[in-house]
C-alpha cells in the first residue's frame, strides 16, 4: 500500500521531467535552425556585394556561345561588353606570336577595374576607323594617313592575340595541311593571303594575279577565270618545310566583313539566284528537311530556299548537309590564333586598307584591288539596312543565335552588336 502511493507521487514527476526535456530539446534545435538560417542570409549578402563590386564567379572559357547555357549567356554579357570596350582603347600587354598565357591562370590573377591604355594611345577617329568605318578623306600616301593605318594594324594584331590568349589557349600550335587549305600564295610579292569568301576575295585574287605576272589588269579577268582556273596555288600544295618557310618569311593577310552582313550576303548570292551546284547540294536537303509539306519541284530541284529555312539549317547540330566556306566563321577559315597575320583588313574599308597593303609590300603603282561586283551585278551590294530586312523575318530567338554562332568572328575582329536587344 505504500508502495503504491509512493507511486503515485513519483510518477507524475518523471512525466514533467520528460515533458521538460522534451521541450529543451525542442528550444536547441529551434534556436540551431535560427542560427543556420541568419549565416546563410549572411552569405548572401556578401555575395551580392561581391558581385556589385566586380567580383567574378566561376566563369569558364567560351569556344562559342551557341553552347552556353542560358545562366553562362547572361553572365557572359558582362564580359562581352568589357572585352569590346578594352579593344576600343587598344589593349595592353602584347604577347609574343604562338606564346598564349593559360586562360584559367589568367582569369584567377586579374583584378577589377580598367585595363592600362597603350602606350600608343590612339585618337577617337582612330579608333572609330579600328572598329570600322567608311573610308577617310586623305589621300593613302599621306604621311599622316600612313601611320594612323600602320597604328590601326597593329592594334587589330593586338586585339587578336588578346582574344586568342583569352579563348583559345589550349588550341595545339601544331600547323598542318588542313590549317593553311585558305591560303593563297603569291611568290613574287611574298604574300600570303587567306580568303574569306564574300569579303572581297574574288576581287583580292585577280589582285594576286596580277602580281604573279599571270594577268596586265585585274579588269580582264573574269569570274570563272579568277575561282576555277587553278591559277594560284594555296598554301597546302607544299610540303611542311615549305609551308613553314612562307608562314615565316611571307607578308600574312586576311580581310574579314561584319559576320551577319557576310553571311545574309552569302545566302543571296548562292539561293536567291541561279546556281544549280548550291541548289543541289544544299538547296535539296534543306528544303527537305525544314520546309513542311515541300513540293515535288521543289524538293528535286533545290530552288527557292527561304532565308528563315537556311538559319534553321546553319543553326542545326544535325545539319543535312555540312558546312560551307561562304558562310562558315572567318577566323575558323583562317585560323588566326595559329597564323600570325601581319594584316588584318576590314571589308567596310577595303580600297583605303589594300591600297595600303599594296604599298607596304612595293607592288606596282598602279595596281588597285578592284571594287567591283562581277556576279549578279544588279543586285544591290548587301549593306546594313538590307540585313536588318533580311533578320526581321527570322525570330528574335533565332537572330540571337545567329549571332552567337559567330560571336568570336564579332569578339576577334572587333565589330559592334549588330543589334540593339542582342546580349
Amino acid at each position: 500500500m505504500l508502495w503504491m502511493k509512493w507511486k503515485m507521487v513519483v510518477d507524475p514527476l518523471h512525466g514533467r521531467r520528460r515533458r521538460l526535456s522534451c521541450s529543451r530539446l525542442f528550444l536547441l534545435l529551434f534556436a540551431a535552425g535560427g542560427l543556420v538560417l541568419f549565416i546563410h542570409q549572411h552569405d548572401l549578402l556578401e555575395m551580392i556585394q561581391q558581385q556589385g563590386s566586380g567580383v567574378k564567379l566561376g566563369v569558364t572559357p567560351r569556344q562559342s556561345r551557341e553552347t552556353l547555357s542560358t545562366q553562362d549567356r547572361e553572365r557572359g554579357k558582362s564580359d562581352n561588353d568589357r572585352d569590346l570596350k578594352a579593344a576600343e582603347g587598344i589593349l595592353s600587354s602584347p604577347i609574343p606570336p604562338m606564346q598564349f598565357p593559360n586562360f584559367e591562370k589568367s582569369r584567377q590573377t586579374a583584378t577589377p577595374g580598367p585595363q592600362e591604355q597603350d602606350s600608343h594611345d590612339v585618337s577617337k577617329r582612330q579608333r572609330k576607323l579600328l572598329k570600322t568605318s567608311p573610308p577617310i578623306s586623305h589621300t593613302s600616301d599621306s604621311p599622316e594617313n600612313q601611320k594612323m593605318l600602320s597604328d590601326i594594324m597593329e592594334a587589330r594584331r593586338k586585339l587578336m592575340k588578346e582574344m586568342c590568349a583569352k579563348y583559345k589557349s589550349s588550341i595545339s600550335r601544331t600547323i598542318t595541311r588542313q590549317h593553311v587549305t585558305s591560303l593563297f600564295v603569291e611568290d613574287r610579292y611574298k604574300l600570303l593571303y587567306c580568303q574569306v569568301p564574300k569579303a572581297g576575295c574574288s576581287n583580292w585574287k585577280r589582285t594576286l594575279m596580277v602580281l604573279a605576272g599571270q594577268a596586265s589588269n585585274v579588269q580582264s579577268i573574269n569570274h570563272d577565270t579568277v575561282h576555277y582556273g587553278n591559277h594560284l596555288k594555296t598554301l597546302n600544295s607544299f610540303d611542311q618545310k615549305g609551308i613553314m618557310h612562307r608562314l615565316e618569311t611571307y607578308t600574312k593577310v586576311m580581310f574579314v566583313r561584319e559576320p551577319l552582313e557576310r553571311m545574309v550576303s552569302a545566302y543571296r548570292d548562292k539561293f536567291e539566284n541561279p546556281n544549280n551546284h548550291y541548289h543541289s547540294l544544299f538547296g535539296k536537303p534543306i528544303i527537305s528537311k525544314y520546309r513542311v509539306n515541300a513540293s515535288k519541284t521543289a524538293l528535286k530541284t533545290g530552288n527557292g530556299v527561304t532565308f528563315k529555312e537556311f538559319v534553321q539549317y546553319l543553326l542545326d547540330v544535325h545539319r543535312p548537309v555540312g558546312m560551307d566556306i561562304h558562310w562558315n566563321q572567318a577566323n575558323q577559315l583562317c585560323n588566326p590564333c595559329l597564323i600570325d597575320y601581319d594584316f588584318i583588313g576590314k571589308f567596310e574599308n577595303m580600297d583605303e586598307e589594300s591600297n595600303f597593303l599594296l604599298q607596304k609590300i612595293k607592288a606596282p603603282p598602279k595596281l588597285k584591288v578592284p571594287s567591283f561586283k562581277d556576279r549578279n551585278p544588279k543586285d544591290k551590294r548587301t549593306s546594313t539596312q538590307i540585313t536588318q530586312k533580311y533578320f526581321s523575318q527570322v525570330s528574335k530567338l533565332e537572330r540571337q543565335r545567329v549571332y552567337d554562332f559567330y560571336f568570336m568572328d564579332y569578339l576577334m575582329f572587333n565589330y559592334s552588336k549588330p543589334f540593339d536587344d542582342l546580349y
